[in-house]
C-alpha cells in the first residue's frame, strides 16, 4: 500500500503528499496537490474578477451547465493542468525526492521511463486526462476522438505551456501507459485518480458536460489555465503556503489547504493588475475636454442607438489626416465596450513611433472615460526600456489610487513588474502598441492563447487599417474572423481605404461572427460604417462633413533623376536637384517650414546635403535644416524627434508669428508617427494612398494669417510638390528604389497626377475616388501603345506577387476558427518549412540592427563618441538592467546586407547575456574618420556614422 493520509478519499489508496510539483527557488518541496489546488484557486479567482458575464454565459451554455457549475468545473480542469506531473518521468528530475517512491513497491516503472525526459509533463496531462475524465463520465467519440469532450478537455489542459499536442488515436488514448511509459503503471495511475478525485471533491466539480467548446471559448478558458498557472507558480506566492514538516495529503489537511488557496488567491490577481476597466463615460463631454466636430457628433448621434439595437460590432472610420479620427475611436470603443461589457482596449498601430505618440492620448482618455482596473501597457520591442525621454517609449502603468488616477512609469509600481513578463502585456485591461503584438495571435507561435485571450474580452481599435501590404492584411483578415468568432468589438481607422480593401475586413469579421454573407461594403469619405456581430446587419456608410475642406494645390514636377548627385557636382537643368532648389526658394527667402520626403534613407541623406550646400543661410541656423529617418542609433532618432516635434508641432498660444525658415528631410517616418505641419510639403513620387498622407501635413493646424509667410497664407490651399521621375525618356522607378514601392502603382499614380494636378484636389471629396481609381481594373484601357503594355506586365507581377503573400500569409498564420473543429493543436501546428524567423519578422524585411562601439583615442572604447559611456563588460549574469538599457537605446536598423561577411569579432561578448534584445546584434567597431565622423570595414563594406547618420560603401 502506498504510504499517504487517512481514509475518505474515493480510489483504491492514499494520496502521497510525497510526490512534487514545485521545488526550484523554494526552501523546501511543494507537493504538486498544494500546486493544483493553488491554480484551481487563482483560475477561480480570474474567472469572476477577469471574464465578462456574457463569456461566463456562453461557456455555460456550450457545456450545458449552470454558471455555478460551470465555474466549478473549470476551476477543476485549471488544477488538472498538472496532473502529469504525476508519473515517473517527470518526477525523477529530482534524484533526492524521487528517491523514497522509486523504492516504494507500489509505484511501477517500465525500463527506462525515468528516463523519458522527451516525454514532458504536459504531454503526459494530455494522454492520462482523456482516461480520467472519461472514466468520469465526460462525453466521448472514440470514432471521431476531436470531437469527444474528455480529449477536447485534455488536449486544452495539455496545452497549458503555449503548445496543444496531437489528437490521440482511440486506442492510444485506451493505453496511454503502453504507447508513453514514462507515464508509470500501477500506483502511478493510482495516484493520478486520487489526485483527479481529490480536486474534484474540493472544487465541488461534479457536474459532468454535455457539450464541448468553440474555438473561441476554448481558447479563453486555455489562457486563463495559462495566467492561473504562472500566478500560482510565483516563488513569492509558494514560499509562504509550504506545508510544514509531517504534511502527508490527508483530506483534512487538502481542504485546509484549498481554504488558504481560495483566501490568497483574491490578492494574487489583484496584485498581477488584471481586474476590468469600466466604459463608464457616455457623454462625449465627459471624455474629452472640446466640443466633437462634424464627423465626431455624428457618432455621437447615431451609433449608440445601432448598437442599442443590434448589438456591438465593429466600426469603420474613413477620415483625412488630422480630421479627429482617435476621438472618434475612442467614443466608439466606450459605446461598443459598454454595450458588450468589455474589460479594456488595445490600441494598436503601425509603428513604434505612432505608438508612443498614442499613448498619452489614450492614458488621458482612460483618466476621464474609464473605472474599475485601468492598469495600461504600451506594447512593441522598445516598450520594455520604460524612459520616454530617451528613446521616445514609455511603459506606463495608469491605476486607481484614491478614487482618482495616477501613473506609475517604470517599474515603480510593484504590480506592474507581473504584466511586464514576457507573453503578458495584451492581459493589462488597457494597452497601447504595435499592430504586431496582435497579429502574433494568428500565427502558430508559443502561447498564442495568451495573445487571443488579451483581445477576447476587449475592444480592439486599429489605427492607419490602410497602412499594411498583402501579407499583414491577410493576418489581419484571419485576426478579424477570431475577433468575430469571439464577440470582440473592433473600431477600424483609415485615412486612405480602397472599398475592396474596406469591404475584405468587414466580412472577415462578419465571418468569424458566423455570418457568411458579404455585406457589400460602399465606404464613404470622410464618414463611417457598423456592423454588428450579433445581428446580420450592416448599416449604409453615413458621409459627413469635414470641418477641415480643402483644395490641396498639386504641383507635379517630372525630373531627371539626380538625386543621388554628389553636392560637387553641377545641378542639371530638369532636374530633381534644381527642383528642389526652385521650390524651397522661398522658404529661404521669406520664412516659414517645408518638409522633403524621400523615398530611401541614402537619398534622404544626399538630399539633406545638397540642401544645406543650395541654402547656406539655413544650414548655418541651427534647425535651418533638419533630417530624419531610422537608420540613426535610437536615442539619436528620439531626440530628433522631438526637435522635430517642438519645431513643427501643434502650435501653443502666443505662436501667432511666422516660424523661421527650416526645411525638414525625411523618410517615410513622417508620414504616420508624428502630429507635424508645415507650410510646403515637397515628396518624392510615391503611391496615391502614401502621397495625399504626406500632404496632409501640411498646413495641419490653423495658425491664422500671420502664423506664415506670404506665400503661404492661404490656410485652406495647402500645397503639394511631387517630384516624379516618370519621364518619357525614363518611364521606370529609379533604380535606387528598389522594390520599396510597386512600379505599377507609381506608373499609375504618376498618370493620375498628369490628369489632376492643374485642377487640384479637393479634400475630403475627391480622396475615396482617387484612391480607389488608381487602382481600378480597367485603369489600363486608358493607356495606348509601349505605356499600356508596361503596365500590363507591372499590374500582372503586382496582381501575383500579392497573391503569393496572401497565399504564405494563410499558410503561415493558424486557421480560421470555423475550421478548428475541436482540435486544438491546429492553433500551434506549422506548416513544414515555416520557420521561426518567418513567423516573428515581417515579410521581405531585410534587416539587421547595429551598435557602434567608439574607439577612444586613449584606447577606451565607449558607447557614444564623445567617450562619455563606457561599454559594460557584464559577467555570470549578462548585463544588469540600467547597462542592458544603455545599449538598447543605442541599437540602430540598417540593411541586413550590410552586415553580410562580418566575423566572431562582431558578435555581442558571452557575458553579456542573451536578453532578447542582444539577440543577432552586430558590434561596429568605429574609429574616427576626421570631419565625416567615425567609420569600420565589416565584410566588403565600409560604414561610417555622421550627423546624417549611419551610411555604407
Amino acid at each position: 500500500m502506498l504510504k499517504g493520509g487517512e481514509a475518505g478519499v474515493s480510489g483504491c489508496c492514499f494520496l502521497d503528499g510525497r510526490l512534487w510539483g514545485k521545488e526550484s527557488g523554494l526552501s523546501r518541496p511543494y507537493p504538486v496537490v498544494c500546486h493544483l489546488l493553488d491554480t484551481s484557486a487563482v483560475f477561480q479567482e480570474l474567472w469572476g474578477a477577469v471574464v465578462g458575464d456574457g463569456t461566463k454565459s456562453a461557456v455555460a451554455g456550450a457545456l450545458g451547465l449552470g454558471l455555478a457549475e460551470t465555474r466549478s468545473v473549470v476551476s477543476f480542469w485549471a488544477g488538472l493542468h498538472d496532473v502529469g506531473k504525476i508519473s515517473p518521468s517527470f518526477q525523477a528530475q529530482v534524484p533526492l525526492l524521487y528517491g523514497p517512491v522509486r523504492d516504494d513497491p507500489g509505484y511501477v516503472n517500465a525500463p527506462g521511463a525515468e528516463g523519458e525526459r522527451d516525454f514532458r509533463h504536459e504531454r503526459a496531462s494530455h494522454w492520462s486526462l482523456y482516461g480520467l475524465l472519461s472514466g468520469a463520465g465526460y462525453p466521448i467519440d472514440e470514432r471521431l476522438m476531436h470531437r469527444s469532450v474528455a480529449h477536447q478537455i485534455a488536449q486544452l489542459l495539455g496545452g497549458h505551456h503555449g503548445v496543444f499536442g496531437s489528437v490521440l488515436k482511440a486506442k492510444q488514448a485506451r493505453r496511454a501507459s503502453d504507447y508513453n511509459p514514462g507515464l508509470g503503471w500501477g500506483g502511478w495511475a493510482d495516484q493520478r485518480q486520487v489526485h483527479f478525485d481529490e480536486l474534484r471533491r474540493v472544487t465541488g466539480a461534479f457536474a459532468v458536460p454535455r457539450g464541448g467548446l468553440p474555438a473561441g471559448l476554448a481558447v479563453v478558458v486555455a489562457g486563463l489555465v495559462v495566467v492561473a498557472d504562472w500566478l500560482a507558480s510565483q516563488v513569492a506566492v509558494i514560499e509562504p503556503r509550504l506545508p510544514g514538516a509531517g504534511w502527508s495529503g490527508s483530506a483534512a489537511e487538502v481542504d485546509a489547504h484549498w481554504q488558504g488557496a481560495v483566501g490568497a488567491a483574491r490578492g494574487v490577481v489583484r496584485a498581477a493588475r488584471l481586474g476590468r476597466a469600466g466604459f463608464s463615460a457616455e457623454e462625449f463631454g465627459s471624455m474629452f475636454p472640446f466640443a466633437p466636430n462634424s464627423l465626431q457628433r455624428d457618432l455621437v448621434e447615431h451609433l449608440p442607438a445601432m448598437v442599442a439595437k443590434d448589438g456591438p460590432g465593429l466600426v469603420l472610420v474613413t477620415a483625412p489626416t488630422g480630421d479627429g479620427k482617435t476621438e472618434a475611436a475612442l467614443f466608439a470603443a466606450s459605446v461598443l465596450g459598454r454595450a458588450a461589457d468589455a474589460r479594456g482596449l488595445y490600441f494598436a498601430l503601425p509603428t513604434m513611433g505612432t505608438a508612443d505618440a498614442m499613448l498619452p492620448r489614450v492614458e488621458a482618455y482612460a483618466g476621464r472615460a474609464l473605472s474599475g482596473e485601468r492598469a495600461l501597457m504600451l506594447l512593441h520591442s522598445m516598450a520594455w526600456l520604460g524612459s520616454p525621454g530617451d528613446v521616445g517609449c514609455a511603459g506606463v502603468a495608469v491605476h486607481q489610487a484614491d478614487g482618482g488616477i495616477s501613473a506609475g512609469r517604470g517599474t515603480a509600481v510593484e504590480a506592474d513588474g507581473w504584466l511586464r513578463g514576457a507573453k503578458r502585456g495584451l492581459l493589462a485591461p488597457l494597452g497601447v502598441g504595435t499592430v504586431d503584438q496582435a497579429l502574433g495571435a494568428v500565427l502558430p507561435l508559443r502561447y498564442n492563447v495568451l495573445r487571443l485571450l488579451g483581445l477576447s474580452d476587449k475592444v480592439f481599435v486599429l489605427d492607419e487599417a490602410h497602412a499594411y501590404g498583402p501579407w499583414m492584411h491577410q493576418l489581419l483578415v484571419r485576426l478579424l474572423e477570431w475577433l468575430g468568432e469571439m464577440r470582440a468589438p473592433v473600431v477600424l481607422l483609415s485615412a486612405t481605404l480602397t472599398g475592396r480593401t474596406a469591404g475584405s475586413l468587414v466580412d472577415a469579421y462578419r465571418r468569424g461572427a458566423g455570418i457568411r454573407e458579404p455585406a457589400g461594403v460602399v465606404p464613404r469619405y470622410p464618414g463611417w460604417l457598423f456592423a454588428s456581430a450579433a445581428a446580420d446587419a450592416v448599416s449604409p456608410a453615413r458621409g459627413t462633413k469635414s470641418d477641415r475642406v480643402r483644395m490641396l494645390k498639386v504641383s507635379h514636377r517630372p525630373v531627371v533623376w539626380d538625386a543621388s548627385e554628389s553636392v560637387g557636382v553641377p545641378v542639371l537643368e530638369g532636374g530633381r536637384r534644381a527642383a528642389l532648389r526652385e521650390v524651397l526658394a522661398p522658404v529661404a527667402a521669406e520664412g516659414g517650414t517645408a518638409l522633403v520626403c524621400c523615398t530611401t534613407v541614402a537619398e534622404a541623406q544626399q538630399t539633406y546635403r545638397d540642401v544645406c550646400a543650395a541654402f547656406l543661410e539655413l544650414a548655418v541656423v541651427p534647425g535651418g535644416v533638419r533630417l530624419l529617418h531610422s537608420r540613426y542609433p535610437a536615442d539619436q532618432r528620439a531626440r530628433i524627434t522631438g526637435e522635430c516635434e517642438a519645431a513643427y508641432g501643434k502650435p501653443g498660444d502666443g505662436s501667432a508669428s511666422v516660424r523661421s525658415a527650416s526645411v525638414l528631410v525625411a523618410t517615410q517616418v513622417v508620414e504616420q508617427s508624428l502630429d507635424l505641419d508645415f507650410d510646403l510639403v515637397v515628396s518624392d513620387l510615391a503611391p496615391i494612398a502614401q502621397l495625399l498622407q504626406r500632404a496632409g501635413r501640411g498646413r495641419r493646424h490653423r495658425r491664422g494669417p500671420l502664423g506664415r509667410p506670404a506665400w503661404a497664407a492661404a490656410e485652406d490651399e495647402p500645397a503639394l510638390v511631387v517630384l516624379d521621375p516618370l519621364t518619357a525618356e525614363a518611364p521606370e522607378p529609379p533604380r535606387s528604389w528598389g522594390r520599396v514601392y510597386d512600379a505599377g502603382l507609381l506608373m499609375r499614380t504618376s498618370q493620375v497626377l498628369r490628369g489632376r494636378a492643374s485642377g487640384g484636389i479637393a479634400v475630403p471629396d475627391d480622396v475615396q475616388r482617387l484612391v480607389d481609381e488608381v487602382y481600378e481594373e480597367d485603369f489600363v484601357d486608358r493607356l495606348e501603345g509601349a505605356a499600356r503594355e508596361e503596365l500590363v506586365r507591372l499590374d500582372e507581377e503586382r496582381l501575383a506577387d500579392e497573391a503569393a503573400e496572401r497565399h504564405l500569409a494563410a499558410w503561415t498564420s493558424i486557421c480560421s476558427p470555423a475550421d478548428v473543429k475541436g482540435d486544438l493543436s491546429r492553433l500551434s501546428a506549422r506548416e513544414a518549412g515555416v520557420t521561426q524567423e518567418l513567423l516573428t519578422t515581417r515579410l521581405g524585411a531585410d534587416t539587421g540592427r547595429v551598435l557602434c562601439l567608439y574607439q577612444q583615442p586613449d584606447g577606451r572604447t565607449t558607447l557614444d563618441p564623445d567617450g562619455m559611456a563606457e561599454v559594460p563588460g557584464g559577467g555570470r549574469w549578462g548585463l544588469r538592467p540600467d547597462e542592458l538599457a544603455a545599449v538598447a537605446r543605442r541599437v540602430a536598423p540598417v540593411p541586413g546586407r550590410w552586415l553580410r561577411g562580418g566575423d566572431p569579432g562582431n558578435a555581442v561578448p558571452g557575458e553579456w547575456g542573451t536578453h532578447p534584445s542582444l539577440r543577432d546584434l552586430v558590434l561596429l567597431h568605429m574609429v574616427p574618420a576626421g570631419e565625416e565622423g567615425w567609420m569600420c570595414r565589416l565584410g566588403r563594406s565600409t560604414i561610417s556614422i555622421s550627423g546624417v547618420g549611419l551610411e555604407a560603401q
